[in-house]
């Protein structure tokens, strides 16, 4: 089938035009007094062959694949190359098969039709796309919202010449702020840069905008927040283009992602620097199976698992509505139509079982786990179920049945836990400690610990934010209490990298940045939703029974090392016998089915108190303690 359709035949026929129109000018221009009978001959027999050629060459380099509308540089250079083999290939064809007994095609003819063309092909996609970008009588009058732009960089460029070419979208550019000094004064579409953004305030006061635009997506929690600032102050509202962790999970169209700026936004964190196809090889041509695949972390895997060419995703979820919409959304939105649903309790063997025959994955992510603490003290049967014993099953299943890769998704509250949750989650990491060291064992486990991503289900953000739109008050624990904080995209971008690095149980620590205090976050989250930390009250509630003041990434027992990723970080330590942690775990099976509530809370907590190690590991190159 040519890959051509009546949509784009207007071009087809206009290229035709081109071509004839380039071959007749080059032996005009040839010959200062007339084109010669013979080569006039030459040319009436030769031009529908060329046309027809260099037609065809034109649509096996796609040059009807996209609008005119929207030709780019990389679109011109793949023009210049299609024309360059067009004309050559319509040349040497006409040079040995002349129609015209003893007459050659000269080789000026041949180079000024290849320029010509050149120039034919090149100068009609540019003019397309100036008429369609041409300003028009509307673009003269504010259109919808007058916006000032922080920014001046190719994220601005590309959002104000959406902004000028998407009327719907109701904004009109009237200046931009860029603190590079070289750029005072340029124009960018027509746009002129003010000034810079220690300015802002005095070009808020002279240029009156509706709206101010952060378009600087890798820009820092410290100059949103001076934006923020300012704006404030002024009363214009501000919104931003996503940032950079949000632009992780694929392509996204800028001009139509502004936002209102967030908490996460002025955080004052540094970005995570992800290269995510640095672990293309791990999962791409494989079957991957995530379990918990329906909630924040579970979902965001998918997502970026998808961009990494797997021949299959295997969604393991409980949730009967999340299954649903990471399904949907991975199929229907990112036309991923290898996702598998499959509905299942990880913490049954028999469907484990079944599950991993089925589809024999190649590595898994298992991120299915309970996760709220004061859910988990309430219910502690469950908490040790899903979470410790559950571990063990889906551990089991992988070596069976021959998985290359097991990835854990652990947490910073099995450091020195305290909670029912946090010691549930450091039998998770001993697991895959005790597993991974086992040589007798092909699959490669490792366990990944990291703290609070923001805007998770039931993470503080949205409940500060429900309780800030009800007018307060805002809840805090403890006005020194701190947590470190990442977002999700990044955090899912890293747990897949760290999979991709590890093996032998190692147990991974990601670089959360420095912590932050939750007054400080609910102060911010009040400033944002336009009111004044003094019209909202902020009550201090107490600890909850367990709960740190400060929360750690390693315990005192472990020692950091270094891994080749410099947001990844490896903590080695003793490692729990493997007989002894079989025979702790089958006693909580035990007490769990019997219903024995307070043994199965006082086993768990005896154990977290005084393991019982195997292996001691060997000195590692110890990285400085930086996080603390």
């Amino acid at each position: 089938m040519i890959p051509i359709n009546r949509h784009r035949l207007w071009q087809l026929v206009a290229d035709g035009a081109l071509v004839a129109a380039a071959w007749y000018l080059a032996f005009e221009l040839r010959f200062d007094h007339g084109v010669p009978p013979y080569y006039e001959t030459l040319f009436k027999r030769t031009i529908l062959i060329v046309i027809g050629i260099k037609l065809l060459v034109f649509i096996l380099f796609g040059f009807y694949d996209r609008w005119w509308r929207y030709v780019s540089t990389r679109d011109m250079w793949g023009a210049a190359r299609g024309v360059t083999v067009a004309s050559l290939v319509a040349d040497v064809t006409v040079y040995f098969v002349s129609p015209v007994a003893d007459v050659r095609l000269p080789r000026s003819i041949a180079v000024m039709d290849w320029l010509i063309l050149l120039a034919l092909i090149g100068g009609s996609r540019l003019v397309a796309r100036s008429v369609f970008e041409r300003p028009t009588p509307g673009r003269l009058v504010a259109r919808g919202k007058e916006v000032l732009v922080v920014g001046a960089g190719e994220a601005a460029r590309d959002t104000i010449r959406e902004m000028q070419r998407n009327s719907q979208l109701g904004y009109t550019p009237i200046g931009l702020v860029d603190d590079d000094p070289r750029k005072k004064n340029i124009r960018v579409h027509g746009v002129r840069v003010l000034g810079a953004t220690a300015d802002l305030l005095h070009l808020l006061r002279d240029n009156k905008p509706d709206e101010v635009l952060i378009a600087i997506p890798s820009a820092s929690g410290e100059l949103r927040q001076r934006v923020v600032t300012v704006t404030r102050q002024e009363g214009v509202p501000v919104k931003t283009l996503p940032a950079l962790h949000e632009l992780i999970s694929g392509d996204v169209d800028l001009a139509v992602q502004i936002r209102p700026v967030q908490v996460e936004d002025v955080l004052g964190r540094e970005p995570v620097d992800v290269d995510l196809d640095s672990a293309r090889p791990y999962v791409e041509g494989k079957t991957v199976l995530v379990t918990g695949a329906g909630g924040s972390i579970g979902s965001e895997l998918c997502r970026q698992l998808t961009r990494l060419g797997p021949q299959r995703l295997v969604l393991v979820e409980l949730g009967e509505t999340a299954l649903f919409e990471i399904e949907r959304e991975l199929v229907d939105e990112r036309g991923f139509s290898a996702a598998v649903p499959v509905l299942a309790d990880v913490g049954s063997p028999t469907k484990m079982r079944q599950v991993f025959e089925r589809y024999e994955p190649s590595v898994v992510f298992h991120a299915a786990a309970y996760k709220h603490v004061p859910l988990m003290e309430a219910n502690p049967l469950e908490s040790v179920r899903n979470n410790a014993l559950a571990t063990k099953v889906v551990a089991d299943a992988a070596i069976e049945h021959g998985t290359a890769g097991f990835v854990l998704v652990s947490t910073d509250k099995a450091v020195n836990p305290k909670t029912v949750m946090g010691q549930s989650k450091a039998v998770c990491e001993w697991v895959v400690e005790a597993y991974g060291a086992r040589e007798d064992i092909a699959t490669r486990f490792v366990a990944v610990r990291f703290g609070n991503v923001l805007g998770s289900s039931g993470s503080v953000i949205p409940i500060f934010r429900r309780q800030i739109e009800k007018g307060g008050p805002v809840t805090v624990t403890h006005p020194e209490m701190t947590r470190f904080f990442m977002t999700i995209p990044e955090a899912a971008s890293l747990v897949i990298q760290a999979g991709s690095i590890g093996g032998e149980g190692h147990v991974f620590v990601l670089d959360m940045g420095e912590p932050v205090k939750i007054v400080d976050l609910a102060e911010q989250m009040i400033r944002l939703s336009g009111k004044d930390p003094d019209q909202v009250e902020i009550d201090f509630v107490g600890a909850r029974p367990g709960e740190k003041l400060h929360e750690e990434l390693w315990g005192e027992g472990e020692r950091v090392v270094e891994t080749l990723h410099p947001k990844i970080r490896r903590v080695s330590g003793p490692v729990v016998d493997a007989v002894w942690l079989d025979e702790e775990l089958a006693e909580l099976e035990r007490l769990i089915e019997a219903g024995e509530t307070l043994e199965v809370v006082s086993r768990l907590a005896a154990m977290a108190r005084e393991p019982r190690y195997a292996v001691v590991p060997e000195e590692d190159t110890v990285l400085e303690d930086t996080l603390h």
